[in-house]
């Protein structure tokens, strides 16, 4: 009965697959270097205006980190056109909605609007980009956003500073190694000057890849892009340099506090290539092997049989430069970290020297079919994907054929990429303790 229902649940997601629709989208280049992305979707009367700055934690100054963060909350006080404190009030007021977000490659900002509002969308982009007000009373304001959302979503978060303890340990030479909501004491010292140049560098049409979906007219559309972005000067190239990491070649132990949880933690993390490499996305289906779901490998073995762990993952971070591999645990019944880093090596070592079996492989590709679908389900997550497809990926298209990767990757690439990436030489071991332990 079990097998007559997973090959049902089969054959209703490969029906789901040959259903979806590929994506079309227009692009060209303006002028002034700023690329246009439209993708055009009749079925709701939604349109997203959104732009995507390269530019991330990586971008800064080693002395005045968490700008690239600091500037996704200064460019909402306002411009030459949009007073102080409007910018929210004129999106919710026309039924819109807007965010933004950065990492350490990029920042996005982006508007969702009722289809006939799409001018007003690209207005409002176009004013971010070419008039933003940049004074000293926006900058202490954002300072204290700021300093209040590091308070609650790190400081005081249980396992809040975790992920920075493992940048700062995995990287010695790369931006990486600082986090993206930066230092406090950094943003503190900076100057009005400083933010004035941060902006002049990268909030520019040349550095920027904008992205139009939904119910749009696309004559229409280009002609108002034309119009509003296309008198925007281009600002000077950006020289980017490769810096590149010294190898792992014996394991990295590190030991870290927080003083707000009760359970240590235990964390191992490799180091692992570019996010548009052919390895990477292997590495995203060993993730699945390990932790995805109750019937994985380490949840079955360490949660649910032995009882040893009270939470485990396993999941590979994507980056532009280099990507990173990590295993979380939280220990229970008195297991020990060492116990728990046994078992999780036990686990991965299997990987390395024995082929997943066909039926754990089926199950794999119906996991990633089945991500494929969703991440293309709505129009915000359309435009998020063809404007990342584009800036960092550089290459469009893999918004409808990114999958043929995944369906295309072997039971032996993924033992072999386990072999070549996943080694306990190659690797930090952090344990993450209570504060109380110190």
């Amino acid at each position: 009965m079990k097998k007559t229902i997973f090959t049902l649940a089969t054959l209703l997601l490969a029906f789901s697959i040959s259903q979806a629709q590929e994506v079309d989208f227009e692009e060209y280049t303006l002028d002034n270097g700023l690329h246009v992305i439209l993708h055009q979707d009749d079925t709701s009367p939604i349109v997203i205006t959104s732009v995507m700055y390269q530019v991330g934690a990586k971008d800064e100054n080693p002395k005045r980190t968490g700008f690239a963060h600091f500037f996704e909350h200064l460019l909402f006080e306002g411009t030459k056109n949009i007073e102080r404190g409007e910018w929210f009030k004129i999106v919710s007021s026309n039924g819109g909605s807007n965010n933004a977000n950065t990492n350490d490659d990029r920042t996005y900002y982006y508007e969702i609007f009722p289809s006939n509002a799409v001018e007003l969308g690209l207005w409002m982009e176009s004013e971010r980009l070419l008039h933003p007000v940049i004074n000293q009373i926006g900058v202490d304001t954002q300072n204290e956003v700021v300093k209040e959302e590091k308070r609650l979503r790190v400081d005081n978060q249980p396992y809040g500073n975790l992920f920075a303890e493992v940048k700062k340990n995995m990287f010695k030479k790369h931006p990486y190694r600082w986090s993206t909501i930066g230092d406090m004491e950094h943003l503190d010292a900076a100057t009005l000057d400083e933010f004035l140049a941060f902006n002049e560098k990268f909030y520019v049409p040349n550095n920027a890849t904008l992205v139009v979906a939904g119910d749009i007219n696309k004559p229409k559309v280009m002609k108002m892009i034309k119009d509003y972005f296309g008198s925007i000067p281009r600002g000077e190239d950006i020289a980017r340099v490769a810096i590149q990491e010294d190898p792992i070649t014996k394991q990295i132990d590190a030991v870290a506090y927080d003083p707000n949880i009760q359970i240590p933690a235990i964390v191992h993390a490799y180091r692992t290539p570019a996010m548009n490499t052919r390895d990477a996305r292997i590495l995203d289906m060993i993730s699945t092997i390990l932790s995805d779901g109750k019937s994985s490998r380490l949840y079955k073995k360490l949660v649910d049989d032995k009882k040893m762990a009270l939470q485990i993952s396993a999941f590979n971070v994507s980056q532009q430069d280099y990507g990173m591999y990590l295993t979380f645990a939280l220990p229970l019944n008195n297991t020990s970290l060492q116990d728990l880093t046994n078992e999780i090596d036990e686990e991965i070592v299997k990987i390395q020297t024995e082929l997943i079996s066909e039926r754990e492989y089926e199950k794999l590709q119906n996991v990633f079919e089945n991500n494929f679908v969703n991440a293309n389900a709505s129009i915000a997550g359309i435009a998020g994907s063809l404007a990342t497809f584009q800036m960092l990926y550089g290459d469009i298209n893999l918004i409808n054929n990114e999958i043929d990767i995944y369906r295309s990757i072997t039971r032996e690439e993924i033992r072999e990429a386990a072999r070549k990436y996943l080694n306990a030489n190659q690797r930090l071991r952090l344990e993450y303790l209570p504060k109380s332990e110190q």
